[in-house]
């Protein structure tokens, strides 16, 4: 299936939709520095990367009618600043919202199908308006934005048009660790079929649990197994745990889903930073107020891209002995399920900041299967056949 993938960064959801099937026609970052980390991993022949066709400028001066047949899917991550719990909380006011070239996108190219990812913070009661807007103008993109009009005229137009939309949109809060990803990674996606096609996207059923993980580490004890290790002495962290298990301990069987992946699980086999591979080692991590680190058992807090320069103070483990460090640059590339021949042509600081931004693989892919299995289902392939 052909895609369009705008604002690629560094390569995460382009990496996770590509394992699904999807063969990306053209991909667009204006970010010099990401740019730079695609270029590389393109150079270095890395699966999938050897193949990008991408470009470094700024979605405002594309046009995409010149885009040869046609496309299955508009995919990206709009940049999340203007709706980031730590960013300044503008909206649609702040000159980094881009989800108007987003919907532009849909509109001239009309795929089969869209699917965007953004922060939970799209969700907050102070953006309903505008989410209402973006989710109402993608089921009807044709009905363009006057000049002259505030989003609040477009929005009652638009809503007027509703029930003639082309497309079917949807709405879905998502933890990427429910999706194989070792990080609790809480986003927004928005997702959209064509309703020519006939097509109704199914659930976006969770494939990992919290409650499988505690089943291997309290239950059975394979967990501390695998790692040749023995369980912490103080046991499970909460008494809400200690009643789930003796829940399913009751029950008697092992939850259907697979374990969540933890940081252990992510960085098995790397051992200490050995200055290899991105693997070096970062002074400066500390704990400060609202900035604890991850616990090696759990999966990562999610992984930020920072502010005034640097990386949040999140992106570090908390070790055994309680001490933290910073993730390198590689650990922080299996958080994001990112292979570990994928490498990264800036700095430290650079490098986490483009890894904070990107779309965990895991998550990608589970989104990209989800819907190419929704696009390849009788009605979808005979639609697209004909």
């Amino acid at each position: 299936m052909r895609s369009l993938e705008l604002f690629s960064g560094c390569g995460g959801l382009a990496l996770g939709t590509a394992r699904a099937g999807f063969e990306h026609v053209r991909m667009v970052e204006w970010n010099a520095d990401a740019c730079a980390t695609l270029a590389l991993n393109k150079r270095n022949q890395v699966e999938h990367a050897r193949d990008w066709p991408f470009i470094q400028g700024d979605v405002r001066a594309m046009s995409w009618g010149d885009i040869d047949g046609a496309l299955d899917l508009v995919a990206g991550g709009p940049p999340c600043q203007p709706f980031s719990i730590g960013g300044k909380h503008a909206g649609n006011e702040d000159a980094r919202d881009m989800w108007p070239e987003a919907i532009r996108a849909v509109r001239e190219v009309r795929p089969r199908a869209f699917l965007f990812e953004n922060v939970k913070g799209l969700l907050r009661p102070a953006f309903a308006e505008y989410l209402e807007w973006i989710t109402t103008y993608l089921a009807v993109p044709a009905l363009g934005k006057w000049a002259d009009e505030t989003h609040a005229e477009h929005l009652a137009r638009l809503r007027d048009y509703k029930t003639r939309a082309d497309y079917d949109v949807r709405v879905l809060k998502v933890n990427a660790a429910d999706y194989g990803a070792p990080q609790k990674r809480h986003r927004v996606v928005v997702a959209g079929v064509r309703r020519d096609l006939g097509v109704t996207l199914p659930a976006f059923a969770p494939t990992h649990s919290r409650e499988a993980l505690l089943w291997d580490q309290w239950v059975t004890g394979e967990y501390w197994k695998r790692h040749r290790m023995a369980p912490p002495a103080g046991g499970p962290a909460t008494d809400a745990d200690l009643r789930l298990i003796a829940r399913m301990r009751a029950v008697g069987h092992r939850p259907a889903e697979k374990a969540w992946v933890t940081v252990r699980d992510a960085i098995r086999g790397l051992g200490a930073p050995n200055g290899k591979n991105g693997h070096v080692f970062q002074d400066g991590a500390r704990v400060y107020v609202g900035h604890t680190g991850s616990p090696l058992d759990e999966p990562a807090k999610a992984l930020k891209a920072g502010d005034h320069g640097v990386p949040g103070g999140e992106n570090m483990m908390v070790r055994d002995d309680g001490s933290v460090r910073y993730f390198t640059i590689r650990e922080a590339a299996r958080l994001q399920g990112l292979p570990d021949d994928w490498s990264f042509a800036t700095s430290w600081t650079e490098s986490m900041r483009q890894l904070g931004n990107a779309v965990p693989t895991q998550l990608a892919e589970a989104l990209g299967r989800w819907m190419a299995g929704a696009l390849s289902s009788p009605t979808g392939a005979a639609k697209r056949a004909a």
